[in-house]
Protein backbone atom coordinates (compact mmCIF):
# COMPACT_ATOMS: atom_id res chain seq x y z
CA UNK A 1 0.00 0.00 0.00
CA UNK A 2 1.23 3.51 -1.01
CA UNK A 3 1.37 6.50 1.69
CA UNK A 4 -1.82 7.81 -0.56
CA UNK A 5 -3.71 4.69 -0.94
CA UNK A 6 -6.53 4.08 1.71
CA UNK A 7 -5.98 1.22 3.88
CA UNK A 8 -9.26 -1.35 3.23
CA UNK A 9 -11.53 -0.45 6.40
CA UNK A 10 -12.84 -3.56 8.83
CA UNK A 11 -16.49 -4.07 10.87
CA UNK A 12 -16.66 -6.16 13.02
CA UNK A 13 -20.26 -7.40 12.93
CA UNK A 14 -22.59 -9.30 15.27
CA UNK A 15 -25.51 -11.84 14.94
CA UNK A 16 -23.71 -12.39 11.16
CA UNK A 17 -25.47 -15.68 11.06
CA UNK A 18 -28.65 -14.44 9.66
CA UNK A 19 -31.33 -11.68 9.13
CA UNK A 20 -29.98 -7.82 9.93
CA UNK A 21 -26.72 -8.76 10.61
CA UNK A 22 -26.14 -10.72 7.56
CA UNK A 23 -27.67 -8.18 4.91
CA UNK A 24 -24.97 -5.81 6.74
CA UNK A 25 -21.92 -8.09 6.48
CA UNK A 26 -23.27 -8.64 3.10
CA UNK A 27 -23.55 -4.58 2.54
CA UNK A 28 -20.51 -3.98 4.04
CA UNK A 29 -18.15 -6.62 2.04
CA UNK A 30 -19.95 -5.59 -1.44
CA UNK A 31 -18.48 -2.01 -0.52
CA UNK A 32 -14.84 -3.41 -0.11
CA UNK A 33 -14.85 -3.72 3.61
CA UNK A 34 -13.21 -6.38 5.28
CA UNK A 35 -15.20 -7.99 8.04
CA UNK A 36 -15.63 -10.52 11.21
CA UNK A 37 -18.95 -11.46 11.38
CA UNK A 38 -19.85 -12.92 14.68
CA UNK A 39 -22.83 -15.39 15.24
CA UNK A 40 -23.54 -18.17 18.29
CA UNK A 41 -24.19 -20.60 14.97
CA UNK A 42 -21.67 -22.33 13.27
CA UNK A 43 -23.95 -23.09 11.23
CA UNK A 44 -24.77 -19.66 10.26
CA UNK A 45 -21.11 -18.71 9.11
CA UNK A 46 -20.19 -21.70 7.65
CA UNK A 47 -20.66 -20.57 4.16
CA UNK A 48 -17.86 -17.90 5.25
CA UNK A 49 -14.87 -20.52 5.96
CA UNK A 50 -13.25 -19.29 2.32
CA UNK A 51 -13.72 -16.06 2.23
CA UNK A 52 -10.50 -14.06 1.91
CA UNK A 53 -12.50 -10.29 2.68
CA UNK A 54 -14.23 -12.18 6.07
CA UNK A 55 -12.84 -14.08 9.36
CA UNK A 56 -15.41 -16.19 11.38
CA UNK A 57 -16.14 -16.18 15.20
CA UNK A 58 -18.36 -18.64 16.60
CA UNK A 59 -19.76 -17.23 19.95
CA UNK A 60 -21.89 -15.67 22.62
CA UNK A 61 -21.85 -11.73 22.35
CA UNK A 62 -22.68 -12.10 26.35
CA UNK A 63 -18.78 -12.93 26.98
CA UNK A 64 -16.57 -10.25 27.16
CA UNK A 65 -13.87 -13.31 25.64
CA UNK A 66 -16.14 -13.69 22.67
CA UNK A 67 -16.32 -9.52 21.77
CA UNK A 68 -12.46 -9.19 22.83
CA UNK A 69 -12.04 -12.27 20.31
CA UNK A 70 -13.70 -10.59 17.33
CA UNK A 71 -11.59 -7.22 18.05
CA UNK A 72 -8.39 -9.33 18.18
CA UNK A 73 -9.34 -11.25 14.78
CA UNK A 74 -10.16 -8.27 13.17
CA UNK A 75 -6.73 -6.53 14.39
CA UNK A 76 -4.49 -9.87 13.35
CA UNK A 77 -6.60 -10.81 9.89
CA UNK A 78 -6.53 -7.25 8.60
CA UNK A 79 -4.35 -5.35 10.71
CA UNK A 80 -6.77 -2.50 12.34
CA UNK A 81 -10.70 -1.74 13.33
CA UNK A 82 -13.01 1.04 11.62
CA UNK A 83 -16.31 0.47 12.87
CA UNK A 84 -18.39 -2.38 15.22
CA UNK A 85 -22.21 -3.09 14.39
CA UNK A 86 -23.04 -4.87 17.59
CA UNK A 87 -26.75 -6.34 16.09
CA UNK A 88 -26.89 -9.61 18.37
CA UNK A 89 -30.19 -9.59 20.33
CA UNK A 90 -32.37 -12.00 21.81
CA UNK A 91 -36.03 -11.61 22.41
CA UNK A 92 -38.44 -12.55 25.59
CA UNK A 93 -41.38 -11.49 27.27
CA UNK A 94 -45.02 -13.22 28.25
CA UNK A 95 -46.72 -12.89 31.55
CA UNK A 96 -44.25 -11.63 34.31
CA UNK A 97 -46.05 -13.30 37.13
CA UNK A 98 -45.26 -16.58 35.12
CA UNK A 99 -42.98 -19.11 36.58
CA UNK A 100 -39.20 -17.81 35.45
CA UNK A 101 -39.82 -14.76 34.27
CA UNK A 102 -37.56 -12.89 36.00
CA UNK A 103 -34.35 -15.49 35.07
CA UNK A 104 -36.14 -14.79 31.34
CA UNK A 105 -35.73 -11.27 32.06
CA UNK A 106 -32.12 -11.91 33.22
CA UNK A 107 -30.80 -13.82 29.97
CA UNK A 108 -32.40 -10.80 27.87
CA UNK A 109 -31.02 -8.18 29.52
CA UNK A 110 -27.75 -10.26 29.56
CA UNK A 111 -27.41 -10.92 25.49
CA UNK A 112 -28.81 -7.60 24.62
CA UNK A 113 -27.40 -5.05 27.37
CA UNK A 114 -24.17 -6.75 28.66
CA UNK A 115 -23.86 -7.74 25.19
CA UNK A 116 -23.37 -4.48 23.58
CA UNK A 117 -21.50 -2.55 26.57
CA UNK A 118 -19.18 -5.89 26.06
CA UNK A 119 -18.96 -4.77 22.43
CA UNK A 120 -18.27 -1.02 22.80
CA UNK A 121 -15.69 -1.97 25.81
CA UNK A 122 -13.87 -4.18 23.66
CA UNK A 123 -14.20 -2.44 20.19
CA UNK A 124 -13.04 1.20 21.18
CA UNK A 125 -9.12 0.62 21.75
CA UNK A 126 -8.97 -0.23 18.66
CA UNK A 127 -11.09 1.94 17.25
CA UNK A 128 -8.38 4.55 19.26
CA UNK A 129 -5.57 3.10 17.55
CA UNK A 130 -7.36 4.16 13.84
CA UNK A 131 -7.78 7.38 14.91
CA UNK A 132 -11.39 6.77 15.55
CA UNK A 133 -14.30 5.01 14.49
CA UNK A 134 -17.82 4.56 14.61
CA UNK A 135 -19.78 1.63 17.12
CA UNK A 136 -23.75 1.10 15.61
CA UNK A 137 -25.86 -1.00 18.19
CA UNK A 138 -29.16 -2.51 16.61
CA UNK A 139 -31.84 -1.64 18.95
CA UNK A 140 -35.91 -1.71 18.57
CA UNK A 141 -38.72 0.12 18.37
CA UNK A 142 -39.87 -1.92 20.95
CA UNK A 143 -37.20 0.22 23.04
CA UNK A 144 -39.17 3.33 22.10
CA UNK A 145 -42.38 2.42 22.87
CA UNK A 146 -44.75 -0.82 25.11
CA UNK A 147 -45.58 -4.06 23.38
CA UNK A 148 -48.13 -6.37 24.65
CA UNK A 149 -46.45 -9.55 26.70
CA UNK A 150 -42.58 -8.04 25.23
CA UNK A 151 -42.28 -6.01 28.63
CA UNK A 152 -38.61 -7.82 29.01
CA UNK A 153 -37.49 -7.13 25.47
CA UNK A 154 -38.97 -3.41 26.05
CA UNK A 155 -36.73 -3.11 29.20
CA UNK A 156 -33.91 -4.20 27.17
CA UNK A 157 -33.64 -2.73 24.01
CA UNK A 158 -34.98 0.84 25.61
CA UNK A 159 -31.87 0.46 28.22
CA UNK A 160 -29.48 -0.52 24.84
CA UNK A 161 -30.29 3.52 23.61
CA UNK A 162 -29.58 4.75 26.93
CA UNK A 163 -26.64 2.86 27.32
CA UNK A 164 -25.75 4.12 23.71
CA UNK A 165 -26.33 7.69 24.48
CA UNK A 166 -24.39 7.62 28.00
CA UNK A 167 -21.35 6.40 26.12
CA UNK A 168 -21.24 8.07 23.17
CA UNK A 169 -20.40 11.42 25.82
CA UNK A 170 -17.81 9.66 26.89
CA UNK A 171 -16.24 8.41 23.57
CA UNK A 172 -17.21 11.84 22.02
CA UNK A 173 -13.74 13.79 22.03
CA UNK A 174 -11.44 10.60 20.72
CA UNK A 175 -14.03 10.72 17.63
CA UNK A 176 -15.82 7.65 18.50
CA UNK A 177 -19.64 7.90 17.24
CA UNK A 178 -21.71 5.23 18.86
CA UNK A 179 -25.32 5.32 17.45
CA UNK A 180 -28.23 2.76 17.27
CA UNK A 181 -30.62 2.07 15.14
CA UNK A 182 -34.35 0.96 16.00
CA UNK A 183 -35.83 -1.21 13.39
CA UNK A 184 -39.43 -1.83 12.83
CA UNK A 185 -40.42 -5.43 11.58
CA UNK A 186 -38.72 -6.58 9.10
CA UNK A 187 -38.54 -9.64 6.83
CA UNK A 188 -36.43 -11.92 8.75
CA UNK A 189 -36.01 -15.79 9.01
CA UNK A 190 -36.87 -15.57 12.59
CA UNK A 191 -40.31 -13.37 11.37
CA UNK A 192 -41.05 -15.26 8.51
CA UNK A 193 -44.03 -17.52 9.88
CA UNK A 194 -45.36 -13.62 11.41
CA UNK A 195 -45.00 -11.67 8.19
CA UNK A 196 -46.63 -15.01 6.21
CA UNK A 197 -49.25 -15.42 8.83
CA UNK A 198 -52.44 -15.05 6.96
CA UNK A 199 -53.87 -12.17 9.59
CA UNK A 200 -51.03 -11.20 11.51
CA UNK A 201 -48.55 -9.96 8.99
CA UNK A 202 -51.33 -7.71 7.18
CA UNK A 203 -52.55 -6.60 10.34
CA UNK A 204 -49.08 -5.00 11.38
CA UNK A 205 -48.29 -3.72 8.03
CA UNK A 206 -51.55 -1.89 8.19
CA UNK A 207 -50.31 0.04 11.25
CA UNK A 208 -46.95 1.16 9.23
CA UNK A 209 -47.17 4.10 7.25
CA UNK A 210 -45.48 2.96 4.48
CA UNK A 211 -47.66 -0.20 4.70
CA UNK A 212 -45.29 -2.79 4.41
CA UNK A 213 -42.51 -4.66 6.70
CA UNK A 214 -38.54 -3.55 6.28
CA UNK A 215 -36.22 -5.70 3.97
CA UNK A 216 -33.09 -6.51 5.99
CA UNK A 217 -30.96 -4.78 3.34
CA UNK A 218 -32.65 -1.31 4.63
CA UNK A 219 -31.53 -1.53 7.98
CA UNK A 220 -28.53 -2.65 6.61
CA UNK A 221 -28.23 0.61 4.70
CA UNK A 222 -28.91 2.41 7.93
CA UNK A 223 -26.20 0.69 9.89
CA UNK A 224 -23.85 1.68 6.80
CA UNK A 225 -24.75 5.24 6.63
CA UNK A 226 -24.43 5.75 10.64
CA UNK A 227 -20.96 4.24 10.28
CA UNK A 228 -19.91 5.79 7.19
CA UNK A 229 -18.03 9.68 6.43
CA UNK A 230 -21.63 11.16 6.29
CA UNK A 231 -22.69 10.50 9.59
CA UNK A 232 -19.08 12.44 10.81
CA UNK A 233 -21.37 14.84 12.89
CA UNK A 234 -23.75 12.31 14.24
CA UNK A 235 -23.41 10.41 17.62
CA UNK A 236 -25.84 9.52 20.61
CA UNK A 237 -28.81 9.21 18.31
CA UNK A 238 -31.22 6.54 17.71
CA UNK A 239 -32.40 6.24 14.25
CA UNK A 240 -35.84 4.44 13.45
CA UNK A 241 -35.81 2.48 10.51
CA UNK A 242 -39.23 1.66 10.98
CA UNK A 243 -41.54 2.89 7.93
CA UNK A 244 -42.93 5.42 10.28
CA UNK A 245 -44.11 2.81 13.17
CA UNK A 246 -42.87 5.06 15.93
CA UNK A 247 -44.45 8.50 14.42
CA UNK A 248 -48.26 6.04 14.71
CA UNK A 249 -50.10 7.02 18.22
CA UNK A 250 -51.77 3.75 17.33
CA UNK A 251 -55.37 5.21 18.09
CA UNK A 252 -56.39 5.23 14.20
CA UNK A 253 -55.15 3.43 11.40
CA UNK A 254 -53.13 5.52 9.04
CA UNK A 255 -54.43 5.89 5.63
CA UNK A 256 -54.86 2.80 3.23
CA UNK A 257 -52.59 2.66 0.21
CA UNK A 258 -53.95 2.36 -2.97
CA UNK A 259 -55.53 -0.91 -3.20
CA UNK A 260 -55.65 -1.62 0.43
CA UNK A 261 -58.95 -2.58 2.48
CA UNK A 262 -59.44 0.44 4.47
CA UNK A 263 -58.94 -1.13 7.89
Amino acid sequence: MSATEEPTRVVVVTGAGSGIGRAALDLYTERGWNAVAVDISPAGLGDLADRPDVAAVVGDVASERVNAQAVATALERFGRLDAAVLNAGYGGGGPIEAPGALDRLAEVLTVNVLGAAAGIRAAAPALRQSGGGAIVVTSSVSGLRGDPSTWAYNAAKAAQINLVRGLAIDYAAEDIRINAIAPGGTVTAMTRSQVEHPTFGATIARRIPLGRWAQPREQAEAIFFLTSPAASYITGTVLSVDGGLSANGGILLPPAGPGEPPG
